[in-house]
């Protein structure tokens, strides 16, 4: 069971998810104890009537890895989760166990949202959709003539799907895995026309003319400190799209704010993410304003007790 997930049934597509008073939710990740995700997800549920309890289950507490998906989703189905948030390093490597995928997820090739519904394991992805909420909100008038991404993993290719869809004119994608970033080129260029995505060999060949750059790699979290290029690549003719929220200002932002350039905080994909989730877990529509808000204060408090 789950070795290969099914496109979505339609007929669990249009199934209402169940809307129980009490939820119980989950996000699977390593080293998380610091996510805001549990908190916006319960607050935005309590304007709702809902009652959510939310579990981490953080393999980095137990010494857990990869390996140990098969058995926590079949406990989190066991035990009645309506749902679970998939984060690094889990995104892709969930995707064998589950029962089915929406057309999302499935292009994407990547699952942030696990809904447990009649039985099934089925995954989503908001994170392409997350990602281009708060970048359009903050960069409105982007240039997106040729821009570099960097990280081809489960957010970095939600990322690239998403960005082409904006409208990106020339995507470059470097990873450290470079195969990977080159399988990501090559899935994208079979979906979308005009052959729009490459694979760039480093950060500095892709950012050769480049009028923005996308950083989706884990440096710059607060247990990952530091830039993911050298500095002196950065220019104030470049806008800077970063995917880490905590801390909201990076150092990676910190430089790029300090050259001019226009940026886009994690935040925003943070916030995007969380209210396609909450939608997905209690077929109930979300306030966005109200998440958003509700997520400043959360990030406002932990600086404040830094």
């Amino acid at each position: 069971m789950f070795m290969n997930a099914t496109v979505l049934d339609p007929a669990l597509a249009d199934l209402t998810p169940a809307r129980p008073d009490t939820l119980l939710l989950g996000l699977i990740g390593a080293g998380i104890q610091r996510s805001l995700t549990p908190s916006m997800q319960m607050e935005e549920a309590r304007h709702h009537g809902l009652r959510a309890h939310y579990q981490l289950i953080d393999l980095d507490r137990f010494g857990g890895s990869t390996a140990d998906l098969a058995p926590l989703l079949w406990s989190a189905r066991a035990m009645g989760f309506a749902g679970l948030n998939i984060t690094y390093p889990c995104k892709q490597a969930v995707i064998p166990h589950l029962d089915a995928l929406s057309d999302e997820a499935r292009a994407m090739g990547a699952v942030n949202t696990v809904v447990i519904r009649e039985g099934q394991l089925i995954g989503h992805n908001t994170d392409g959709s997350g990602w281009a909420r708060g970048f359009t909100r903050a960069l409105p008038q982007a240039d997106l003539s040729a821009v570099a991404l960097l990280g081809a993993g489960g957010a970095g290719a939600a990322i690239a799907h998403a960005a082409l869809r904006l409208g990106v004119e020339r995507l470059r994608i470097v990873d450290a895995d470079a195969g990977r970033a080159q399988a990501l080129a090559d899935e994208l260029n079979r979906l979308y026309a005009g052959a729009r995505a490459s694979a760039s060999p480093d950060a500095a060949h892709a950012l050769a003319g480049a009028s923005g750059l996308i950083h989706a790699t884990p440096t710059g979290m607060a247990k990952l400190p530091g830039l993911p290029l050298p500095a002196e690549w950065l220019h104030g003719g470049l806008w800077v799209s970063e995917v880490v929220y905590f801390p909201l200002e990076t150092e990676l932002l910190r430089t790029a704010r300090a050259l001019g350039c226009p940026i886009s905080d994690g935040g925003g994909m943070a916030v995007g993410q969380a209210v396609g989730a909450f939608e997905l877990f209690t077929g109930r529509t979300p306030d966005a304003a109200r998440m958003e808000r509700h997520f400043h204060q959360l990030i406002a408090q932990r600086e404040a007790d830094a």
